[in-house]
């Protein structure tokens, strides 16, 4: 790793103070920013998320997808925590937390709201940002974009009927068009790009060329990534700044969630004895979530200042701190991992 790769997590914890700061110095700005959306898909940051994601599929070679059929272990545990385990584990952790232990410290017309926030932050797994994730424990690219395709068509067919069984509700409005655009920005245009740029890197240079330009294009990724920080955070930085305890209670349960998911997509692909870079993917793919869709949905069920829209606005926040932690782990338990995978594969041969 570069030092600038390095000391990362110094560089998001300083984007994090900037982003309040110049949220709450210049509002207006970051609301003119934040306005220019559309179907509540805001453009400049998903202008951000290509210039993010673009290098990392650019090391994708499509002739060499079909060889992810190798990690089906790994596509069926991150389809079990995602589908079948983080929706309801947030649930329940969502009825303890915010429904029992800390009740007396919300306002009590919101607890129903606020728990329907984080239900519908945990249905819909991340789209873009997981390619970031993946880079940075070096995860299997094919494997990322494969699991990543597989769960946009799943939650196009079972993100209404789970939030709709577990908010006890008989219809849930969609943000079709927020889905629906989310999955072209972050998937369908960058992949395109990214082939584009490929293939002609390769055809006038071969591998030196795309090696070189790859080089040059990963400080832009990461630079992308704090920029996009500064932006959510300045978004937020009055709610953050107005509601600091309610937001340190929220984020409680979405913590708890997220590592929890992440261990055990983790552990569970160590027992399978897949290699470790595809747990690396799957374990943040299954702890991450699609955070524009979960905001979007919250506020068309709930309204724009309901408790619900609050609780999706602090998994926002937290998203990239602790997804960052997760992937320090992940590189740092690799020993381990393939110690333990190796013996368990061994085993089965």
């Amino acid at each position: 790793m570069s030092t600038f790769e390095r000391y990362l997590t110094v560089w998001v914890a300083l984007c994090i103070v900037a982003g309040i700061a110049l949220g709450h110095v210049m509002p207006g700005a970051f609301q003119a920013i934040g306005a220019a959306e559309l179907a509540k898909v805001n453009l400049p940051v998903a202008v951000l998320i290509w210039l993010m994601i673009i290098p990392m599929l650019m090391k994708i070679d499509f002739a060499a997808l079909g060889r992810v059929r190798e990690h089906w272990r790994g596509i069926a545990v991150t389809l079990f925590i995602n589908w079948a385990v983080k929706p309801f584990s947030m649930a329940a952790l969502g009825w303890l937390f915010v429904g029992y232990l800390f009740r007396p410290y919300l306002p009590a017309d919101q607890i129903g709201s606020y728990i329907a926030g984080l239900i519908i932050l945990a249905a819909a797994p991340c789209t873009a940002m997981v390619f970031v994730w993946s880079h940075l424990t070096k995860g299997e690219p094919h494997f990322t974009l494969s699991q990543v395709a597989l769960n946009d068509t799943i939650m196009v067919f079972a993100f209404a009927p789970i939030v709709g069984l577990l908010l006890g509700l008989s219809a849930i409005t969609v943000p079709w068009d927020t889905l629906v655009l989310s999955v072209v920005l972050y998937i369908v245009v960058p992949v395109a790009i990214a082939q584009v740029i490929r293939r002609r890197l390769l055809a006038t240079g071969g591998e030196p060329a795309l090696s070189a330009v790859l080089a040059r294009l990963g400080p832009a990724s990461l630079v992308a990534l704090l920029a996009t920080l500064v932006l959510l955070f300045g978004f937020q930085g009055e709610q953050i700044l107005a509601q600091p305890l309610i937001i340190a209670l929220l984020a409680v349960p979405i913590l708890i969630q997220v590592y929890f998911n992440a261990g055990l997509a983790y552990l569970l692909n160590r027992l399978a004895g897949e290699q470790h870079c595809v747990a690396g993917p799957s374990a943040l793919i299954g702890a991450s979530n699609f955070f524009e869709l979960a905001v979007a949905a919250a506020i068309s069920l709930f309204g724009f200042q309901s408790g619900a829209a609050l609780a999706t606005v602090v998994g926002v926040l937290i998203e990239v701190p602790v997804m960052l932690s997760v992937v320090w782990i992940v590189n740092r338990s690799r020993g381990w991992y393939e110690h333990g995978a190796g013996r368990i594969s061994a085993s089965t041969d």
